[in-house]
């Protein structure tokens, strides 16, 4: 069943185009993990749907509610995790949660909620005097306090410690077992990865890329406008020889990007260029780090997305997409 529902989103700032027709849906038990650079839509799309913002044209339906119209009850079913700020710097998490608590009918009990994410031992320590980390913390369980049937985490991972990431994860899948719907906006494509049962990529307020993981990964254009499906990524020293090595690997080499590089266009075994570009490698005392061939994607999340939003950057500079 769908949770979320947008068709046609349009929101605009002035003569500025934030969200440009944007098709999206999320159903319950789902996590969807939204991504794109900066100034893409993200944040203004999911203020849409939390009722923060009105849109200047389409429809948005959050658990069949209309945000702008039912605000007062769609209020009490969702949950807003913040990256930043909401709280009284004075206020404890004991505090500020058992304040919250009082808002809803029925909240999940304040203690609960301190041991699951983490905050026994901060429970008395004002908001001001704890970690980024913590703050973090404090702010997820703000978005869980009051049962929320969809849930919407920014950043949910950022600043937090590997044991507190491992824990926010094993909370979202709980969550997403439960039936909630779990929409994620990140930066972080490694979080994403784990975290998404669906992705979304967004550029310039549309919807480039949606599937799975793997499927975007699958399914990123490559040079030329074919799959990357195949080849080698590899990380090195910044600024190697690519034409000496690719001369000596007889495929191209490009660097994506400073010491990140690609190899495609290889239809021989795999194996053997691994070996020859270790070797090659070797011969000039570089390291050879993070090493992927074959496979889907070739280069995981990562190289898919910086590949999906570079093309979708160069349609919109040549003139075939955009805002107005």
């Amino acid at each position: 069943m769908l949770a979320i529902d947008v068709a046609g989103l349009v929101v605009d700032y002035g003569t500025v185009r934030a969200v440009d027709g944007l098709c999206l849906q999320a159903r319950k038990g789902e996590v969807l993990v939204v991504l794109g650079p900066n100034g893409a839509g993200k944040t203004t799309t999911v203020e849409v749907c939390e009722g923060y913002r009105r849109p200047t044209a389409g429809s948005v339906r959050v658990l069949g509610l209309d945000p702008a119209r039912d605000g007062k009850e769609l209020n009490a079913r969702i949950g807003v995790m913040l990256q930043r700020g909401g709280v009284y710097p004075a206020m404890t998490p004991a505090q500020v949660l058992a304040l919250f608590a009082t808002y809803y009918d029925n909240p999940v009990p304040p203690g609960d909620l301190i041991a699951t994410v983490g905050l026994t031992r901060a429970a008395k320590t004002p908001w001001r005097r704890l970690s980024g980390g913590e703050q973090q913390r404090l702010s997820l369980a703000l978005a869980l306090i009051g049962r929320p049937e969809v849930a919407f985490l920014d950043e949910p991972t950022a600043g937090v410690d590997p044991d507190g990431r491992l824990a926010i994860r094993a909370i979202v899948e709980r969550m997403r077992d439960t039936g909630v719907c779990v929409v994620v906006t990140t930066h972080e494509l490694a979080e994403a990865e784990r975290l998404a049962d669906r992705l979304v990529i967004l550029d310039a307020g549309r919807a480039v890329a949606e599937g799975t993981p793997a499927e975007i990964t699958a399914a990123a254009p490559a040079p030329g406008g074919q799959s990357a499906a195949s080849g080698v990524r590899f990380s090195a020293p910044e600024g190697i020889d690519t034409g000496a090595l690719g001369a000596a690997l007889g495929s191209p080499v490009e660097e994506v990007r400073p010491g990140r590089y690609r190899i495609d266009g290889h239809d021989g075994d795999l194996a053997t260029l691994t070996a020859a570009l270790a070797a090659w490698l070797a011969e000039r005392r570089l390291a050879l780090t993070d090493l992927h061939a074959g496979g889907a994607g070739g280069g995981g999340l990562e190289e898919a997305y910086l590949r999906i939003t570079a093309a979708s950057a160069q349609s919109r500079h040549s003139g075939n997409g955009g805002s107005p």
